[in-house]
Order: C-alpha cells, then structure tokens, then sequence
C-alpha cells in the first residue's frame, strides 16, 4: 500500500504510551508482513520471566501494523475484535512475533471492506525466543471498518 516502513514503526513504538513504556520494537514491515521484538528488560514479572501482558502487546500490536501496512492508512480502522493466547513456556528473553497474510486474504479483505464496508481477518503466529523456541501461540481476529 506504500506507507514506509519508517512511518509504521512511529506508529507501532509510539502512538500508544503503554506500548511505548514497554519497549515493543517493530523489526520489519511490509503489504502482508510483519516482525516484531519485546525486549525482556522492563519486562520482567515476579518469576523472572516476561510479563505475560508483554506478550500479548506483542501479539496483538503487528494486527494493526499489518492492517495499515496492507489496507492503507486513512481508509481503514483497525479494530481487534477476538484474540487466544496461548503460554506454553516461560520467555527468559527478548521475544519476536513474525505474522503474515498472504497476497490473496489481503485482495480479498481489501475486496469485502469496499463492498461491506468492513472485513475481517484473522491472524495466527508463534513468540519465539533468540533460540527459536516458542513460547506462546496467538490468533488475532482483526476487522478493517472504513473511516
């Protein structure tokens, strides 16, 4: 949709002040494609492991990355409208989360949104720690509504 890269990671690090204190970093995005990191440090729980709200903020965080990255800015609002996480083992470092839709789901949400007014689409990914060991399992279902 040519929005920079620059431009979405403003908007992914500092448009939402809690997300900007924990230290969320958007790593790589593109129309389909987004990556990013929650550091470990300032985000530590009683155990010593990642805080599992920091988890979700990165899980959640890429469904409106990638919706203005796919869809446009301006057009679109994201909404998040469900989400499941699942913990499957403790994250004792910093954390990425890649998510993807593929060229066909963004035509076809582009498609729906401009008939319906909004569509919905559902994004699904693994946190991963530096080894690639994965820590949690996410689905997102998103919604674009039109401004």
């Amino acid at each position: 949709m040519n929005i920079s890269e620059d431009v979405l990671r403003t908007m992914a690090e500092e448009k939402i002040a809690f997300v900007k204190r924990s230290g969320l970093k958007l790593l790589e995005a593109r129309s389909g494609y987004v990556k990013c990191l929650m550091p470990m440090t300032g985000n530590e729980n009683h155990m010593g492991t990642m805080y599992a709200g920091a988890l979700y903020t990165l899980a959640e965080i890429p469904g409106g990355v990638i919706a203005f990255a796919s869809f446009g800015v301006g057009k679109y609002v994201p909404l998040l409208k469900s989400s499941t996480i699942k913990f499957l083992k403790p994250a004792k470092g910093d954390i990425t989360y890649g998510v993807s839709l593929g060229e066909q789901e963004v035509l076809r949400v582009i498609e729906e949104a401009k008939e319906k007014g909004k569509s919905d689409f559902v994004l699904e990914g693994e946190l991963k720690d530096s080894s690639g060991i994965v820590v949690a399992v996410y689905t997102g279902v998103y919604q674009i509504r039109a401004m």
